[in-house]
């Protein structure tokens, strides 16, 4: 046997991190939910207190094996574990003890720490990680994951070898499996077993993991309630409790943190001087690897044809639309790839789009347009996609586009992208984070994709994908990922904005945010680490 080094892939498809959701909640101290008493000391570590955090919505469904926006992933990071993670390129072994990789790349073999328990005392075993990978490959139970673990539509066995040892048998050579094992956080057999539809089961409303936080309370709208579970294998966490409060409201989330209402939360750069002014807090700033973009909407009849998507991206200046939208350069670059520069196989030898107003103007006239009226949707509390609708819309004025902006609730924009015949808008702001595997992003951009914002369908463009996926030889595979680069940029169905970076608050109150290791879509990977000073 011999090992392999793996690499995070991310939180998956679905990490379509629209960044902010709307709505009318604030983020005011409920009455509810527990306050924060531990007092100041001298800032050595220490147990006791809690720690309050602001996330923009409730969360999906607190099951890792169907979590895929922000604010669940974010949730399941304390209440689930990993095989292991990767931070900054270094690997720690977390409920795996080893993993190994036969000499034909064929068969992994995980094997698991001995003494682990599930948040009910319960053993964590081989049962449990067999019971969530066939949970994942099952058609019926409709896990996003599951297409990491199908190829050329065999799926993946896995075997029972012992009670701490698991064999993933592949039926080929795939170079994207180190990724789905990444993304690998099991599920209890002892819970689930024999539910027919686990995503939406009532037991996910009272998860049991087997992470550093256990759950203790959800209120829908209001909060979720984490508290230590001492009996984690690396050790108990320093803080008592961590509430996830939902605060929609941008402003109100602000004020909230200011007052030492919450403790924690993702800011946008806007608000960046203002938040480091005040001396109050830690900003960590961070590349998260995302991609914010526009899509183009094949759906609707404006946006059909190429030469008027083209024209449209010709139309825009990238640089001004960061600085409109991310104040400058320092939170932000333009972006040229659907891959993020952290990606493997990125580049940037596509089509630019520089900003080329005579261009424009041709495009339209060689398609026949004038006169063109279409609706740019966008979320309504997203400081950065408001101010980007707003510049796009001046903007687009130049070459004889009429924009209507739709300003739309979080939840009612995520649920009007997802539908699969949605006509209502021909634009729409996006981003995502899928980390170091780029098969990952295959789950947003093949033609039957859930997560295909663009609508774009092209038999032999997914075939490219497929062909990726498979291929060992480093040279054809990173061929072959520009050449699908280069065909999103020509066929121009999503325009690259820029690769921004995160800033996580975080009252100066509290240390260990370095060991606790800032990370994309999460904020930060081990919240046992942080503690009241």
């Amino acid at each position: 046997m011999k090992h392999r080094k793996l690499w995070l892939t991310a939180a998956l498809a679905l990490i379509l991190v629209l960044s902010a959701c709307g709505g009318n909640n604030t983020a005011q101290t409920d009455s509810g939910a527990p306050q924060d008493t531990a007092s100041t000391d001298s800032g050595q570590p220490k147990d006791g207190g809690s720690i309050i955090i602001a996330v923009q919505d409730d969360p999906k469904v607190m099951n890792p094996i169907y979590a895929g926006d922000r604010v669940t992933l974010t949730i399941d990071q304390s209440l689930y574990a990993p095989l292991f993670k990767i931070n900054n390129g270094k690997k720690t072994y977390v409920l795996a003890e080893d993993v190994t990789v036969s000499d034909d790349n064929l068969t992994y073999t995980v094997k698991l720490r001995n003494g682990l328990k599930w948040h009910d005392g319960e053993a964590l075993n081989a049962d449990d990680i067999v019971f969530t990978a066939n949970s994942i490959i099952d058609e019926n139970q409709h896990s996003f994951l599951r297409s990491q673990f199908i190829l050329n539509d065999k799926p993946v066995k896995v075997n029972k070898v012992d009670d701490l040892t698991v064999e993933f048998i592949l039926p080929e050579v795939t170079a994207a499996f180190d990724g789905a094992l990444v993304q690998f956080f099991p599920i209890p057999e002892h819970i689930f077993a024999g539910v027919a539809d686990i995503e939406k089961s009532d037991k996910n409303n009272a998860p049991v993991g087997s992470g550093p936080f256990k759950f203790k309370e959800y209120r829908a709208g209001e909060y979720v309630t984490l508290e230590r579970f001492d009996d984690y294998f690396a050790g108990k966490a320093h803080l008592d409790t961590v509430t996830y409060r939902v605060a929609k409201d941008t402003n109100a989330a602000n004020l909230a943190l200011q007052n030492g209402e919450i403790q924690m939360r993702m800011v946008d750069t806007q608000d960046y001087k203002k938040l480091n002014d005040t001396n109050k807090f830690n900003l960590l700033t961070y590349s998260e690897g995302r991609l914010q973009y526009m899509a183009f909407n094949l759906n609707t009849d404006a946006m059909k044809k190429k030469e008027v998507r083209q024209a449209i991206a010709y139309a825009l200046d990238k640089n001004e639309i960061i600085t409109a939208s991310y104040t400058s350069n320092e939170f932000a670059e333009p972006a040229t790839s659907i891959l993020t520069p952290d990606t493997l196989y990125q580049t940037d030898d596509v089509e630019k789009y520089d900003y080329n107003l005579d261009k424009a103007k041709q495009l339209l006239a060689d398609a026949g347009v004038s006169n063109l009226k279409i609706r740019l949707a966008y979320t309504n509390t997203n400081k950065p996609q408001e101010s980007q609708a707003l510049y796009i819309q001046q903007k687009l004025k130049d070459v004889g586009i009429e924009v209507e902006l739709l300003p739309m609730d979080g939840t009612a924009y995520g649920n009007r992208t997802l539908d699969l015949n949605n006509k209502d808008f021909d634009l729409s702001f996006g981003g995502y984070i899928m980390g170091f595997e780029p098969d990952s992003y295959k789950t947003l951009f093949q033609s039957n994709a859930a997560y295909n914002y663009s609508h774009y369908k092209n038999a032999e463009f997914d075939k490219l994908w497929d062909n990726a996926a498979i291929e060992v030889d480093v040279t054809k595979r990173e061929e072959l990922y520009k050449q699908i680069q280069q065909t999103v940029a020509n066929e121009m169905t999503v325009y690259p904005i820029a690769y921004t970076k995160a800033i996580v608050a975080v009252d100066n109150t509290y240390g260990g945010t370095e060991e606790a290791t800032p990370k994309p879509v999460v904020m930060l990977d081990d919240l046992s680490q942080i503690y009241k000073k």
